[in-house]
């Protein structure tokens, strides 16, 4: 788990094809100051990462085609600047909301205008994607923690503060761009419990209407 607060940028320095999936070497001499080992989780760009080399501040992660597949890895290229954050750990404070690493989907920026000191960004979501997002709840962008201020159909606007903009990589987004998006991980388990339970086999197993109810939110536990 993360918490979508950046701690350094690192830099791709290479890309390495290896039996249909991908290794890539991240740089971030940075972190050297930190205990980073064999195994642990580093999230790069919002995609949870393993570390399974390190060599002098370069960090080494496979990647399967399912996280390519779904993230804009298989575009990156030597010198790709990258949001890292390292996993949480139980004394960590929990700065930005609760991030798992596994990105839903790619946004596209449409518009970018400044905003007083700050920048205001305005991203077109997969319609697959929008109704998780809500209007003031969190989002995760390329691994950083941000607040929506406003939803219109499948687009949404976040407000960048100066300070965000100098540790990320958001300087380096134009419009036409895309990006990583991870929704809020409530959103997607209140849109499992909504739509009741299903068996292996795909049928429902409970009857009815889906709505919301007090007897319904009584028979799952809300008193």
């Amino acid at each position: 788990m993360f918490t979508g607060i950046i701690e350094t940028i690192g830099s791709v320095s290479a890309v390495n094809r290896v039996k249909g999936d991908v290794r890539i070497v991240v740089t971030a001499h940075e972190f050297r100051d930190r205990v980073v080992q064999l195994g642990d989780s580093i999230a790069v760009n919002g995609v949870c990462l393993t570390v399974v080399d390190i060599k002098d501040g370069q960090y080494a992660f496979d990647v399967s085609i399912e996280s390519i597949n779904h993230s804009l890895i298989g575009q990156w290229q030597v010198g790709t600047r990258v949001n890292l954050e390292m996993a949480l750990l139980p004394t960590t404070r929990l700065g930005g909301h609760l991030v798992s690493g596994h990105v839903d989907g790619l946004a596209k920026l449409v518009s970018m205008t400044e905003d007083a000191r700050s920048w205001r960004m305005v991203f077109e979501a997969p319609n697959n994607l929008a109704k998780y997002i809500a209007q003031k709840g969190s989002i995760t962008i390329n691994g950083t923690s941000l607040t929506v201020n406003s939803v219109d159909g499948n687009h949404f606007d976040i407000n960048v503060i100066p300070h965000t903009f100098e540790v990320t990589t958001f300087g380096d987004i134009a419009v036409g761009d895309q990006v990583h998006i991870e929704v809020d991980l409530i959103a997607r388990y209140l849109e499992r419990l909504l739509t009741g339970d299903v068996d292996s086999q795909g049928k429902q197993l409970s009857q009815g209407s889906n709505s919301i109810s007090a007897e319904f939110l009584s028979q799952h536990g809300f008193k």
